[in-house]
């Protein structure tokens, strides 16, 4: 006995069954960012009424939750830890005096780290030195080219997202050029957008990406050389 031939399913129904997965799995993500900047929202709004109350045990929670990254920043800014942590006081005395100027409508870690910056450049304008925009000026026309890298092995980007080569990266990122180690910090450290990058430092989107290249590249020969030296020193042991 002869049974019928199955029938295949047909490639229109088959495109239509991976597009509406696809679909799905898009509607899912744009839920779930949805949630998560909603959440954000209602936590900045929280916290600008906190502020405008001088609420101590408000600001008891922040730093608790803020202090590591605010130092990261201050220090990699800096290069100093003594210069970092007198910062680190004065921003923190700059929040509670200035609390009620934060309305909430940006993330608070991006006004914490605005706060900080501009902190930096008074300290660097107080010391007769070039303020973190001036000390660029140099470059800004080299700044507006194109960056481009070589296709051969690993880019900067996966280089720098390494684990294991955070701690090299740590130490080589305090002998770049100040802009390039702020934005780099800002983006992968704090993991802060280009466009909000953009709106802390003042600068145009274009100078940030360049930045942000920039200092991915510079990164690489840097992280190169402090493991020959590694390996030298081992060998010598």
């Amino acid at each position: 006995m002869k049974f019928p031939p199955l029938k295949s399913e047909s490639k229109e129904k088959r495109v239509f069954s991976v597009s509406t997965r696809v679909s799905d799995s898009v509607k899912k993500d744009a839920i779930s960012l949805a949630a998560d900047l909603a959440q954000t929202q209602s936590e900045s709004a929280e916290i600008a009424r906190g502020l405008k109350r001088q609420d101590p045990e408000l600001l008891d929670r922040l730093i608790e939750l803020y202090q590591h990254r605010l130092l990261r920043y201050l220090l990699f800014l800096t290069g100093k830890r003594e210069v970092a942590e007198d910062l680190f006081q004065e921003t923190w005395m700059r929040v509670l005096l200035r609390g009620a100027q934060y309305n909430g409508k940006a993330r608070f870690d991006t006004w914490l780290f605005t706060i900080a910056r501009n902190l930096v450049i008074d300290l660097s304008r107080k010391r007769t030195m070039a303020s973190l925009d001036e000390m660029s000026e140099l470059r800004e026309e080299s700044d507006a080219r194109p960056c481009e890298f070589a296709a051969d092995g690993p880019s900067p980007l996966e280089q720098f997202q390494s684990r294991e080569n955070s701690a090299e990266v740590s130490e080589v990122l305090l002998k770049l050029d100040s802009n390039y180690r702020e934005v780099l910090v800002l983006r992968f450290y704090e993991e802060l957008s280009l466009e909000e990058i953009a709106g802390l430092t003042r600068a145009p989107l274009s100078t940030v990406k360049s930045r942000l290249y920039r200092g991915l590249a510079a990164l690489k020969p840097e992280v190169e050389q402090l493991r020959v030296s590694h390996r030298a020193m081992e060998a010598g042991q």
